[in-house]
């Protein structure tokens, strides 16, 4: 069976799953929607599907059996209710929603209408990051004793649009677009949900009003601890993930490479499977409506890093630590 795919916003991210689209079987693309009609026609001409602007018209016209969201933060909610609504199931771009209680909006209406739904957490698709989860489990490094991420890049950059830099349209700055990924590495690797953050950031950017920069530590549920370091100031470029063992070191460079310890010494490891993690993405999300096969980022998986999200900025606004519950809540620990 062939599903039909329709994508909502025709932004840049869209062209990544246009291409992965071009090269699979299991999917074909029929139309993009976007308010900008002209940058809706432009992908349409280029991939050869139909152009609309509005994304309900889209969709009640090609009546799609899949649709991939690609809006602003702010959007996300608003059309994935609608989309379940009509019956759709949807792949959504990270994060899921602007905070835990948006999320729950959407989980009600995917389950209410019996259809399926991925988030896009791209970092469970990247081949380095697959290979390390390999490792990891293996347990050839012993046992995992913490994780430290570091994402340092240009965040307030000219080609940034603006609505990523607005608190009430992005949810947040590096934290919620950049600290997402990282959020998602920690919990993914340590085998288990946040329960713990302490935080601070910072808000000393030169346009908007969401924070530059932030340093939080964590535990999962497991006690496990770790560090989230990310800067979008002045810095020099910094992507990795670095995870200590008992007999050894991991350090990821997402999408780059994957290093492991020999004495004091990091030698890189080979890593084959290269496949296009959108190709990925949709392979699982298919498995998922076909067969019933779990996904990799549920809902409430997904959920549970838009809660710790919450968390790191109710931590730095009342300096002190915030727990989450096993039911994602963000709490403080007096309560």
């Amino acid at each position: 069976m062939r599903h039909r795919v329709v994508i909502i916003g025709a932004g840049n991210i869209a062209v990544s799953h246009l291409e992965a689209l071009r090269k699979m079987t299991r999917l074909e693309a029929v139309a993009v929607a976007d308010v900008q009609e002209q940058r809706a026609s432009k992908l349409a001409d280029e991939y050869g599907i139909h152009a609309y602007a509005d994304y309900r018209a889209m969709i009640e016209q090609e009546k799609p059996d899949v649709a991939v969201i690609t809006l602003p933060h702010f959007l996300h909610k608003e059309a994935a209710v609608w989309c379940a609504e009509a019956g759709c199931h949807i792949l959504l771009e990270k994060p899921m929603a602007l905070n835990a209680a948006e999320c729950d909006e959407i989980i009600a209406a995917v389950k209410a209408s019996q259809v399926r739904l991925l988030v896009g957490h791209t970092q469970h698709y990247l081949p380095e990051n697959r290979k390390a989860a390999q490792l990891i489990r293996q347990g050839d490094l012993g046992e995992l004793l913490m994780i430290n991420d570091t994402r340092h890049m240009h965040y307030y950059r000219d080609s940034r649009p603006d609505w990523f830099l607005e608190q009430a349209k992005a949810g947040g700055g590096i934290l919620t677009n950049l600290g997402s990924h990282s959020l998602d590495k920690i919990q993914w690797f340590g085998g288990a949900p946040i329960a713990k953050v302490r935080a601070s950031v910072s808000y000393f950017g030169p346009r908007g009003d969401v924070e530059g920069s932030g340093l939080v530590y964590l535990e999962n549920e497991n006690g496990l601890p770790a560090t989230i370091s990310q800067s979008g100031y002045a810095v020099v470029p910094r992507n990795e993930t670095e995870l200590v063992f008992t007999k050894g070191m991991l350090k990821v460079l997402s999408g780059q490479s994957l290093w492991i310890s020999e004495g004091e010494t990091y030698v890189q490891v080979p890593v084959e499977d290269q496949t296009d993690p959108f190709i990925l993405q949709f392979e699982d999300l298919i498995d998922h409506i076909e067969t019933g096969k779990p996904l990799a980022c549920s809902m409430e998986y997904s959920r549970s890093i838009v809660a710790a999200v919450d968390a790191i900025y109710a931590s730095h606004a009342n300096k002190t630590e915030w727990t989450v519950r096993s039911d994602g809540h963000a709490i403080h620990p007096a309560e």
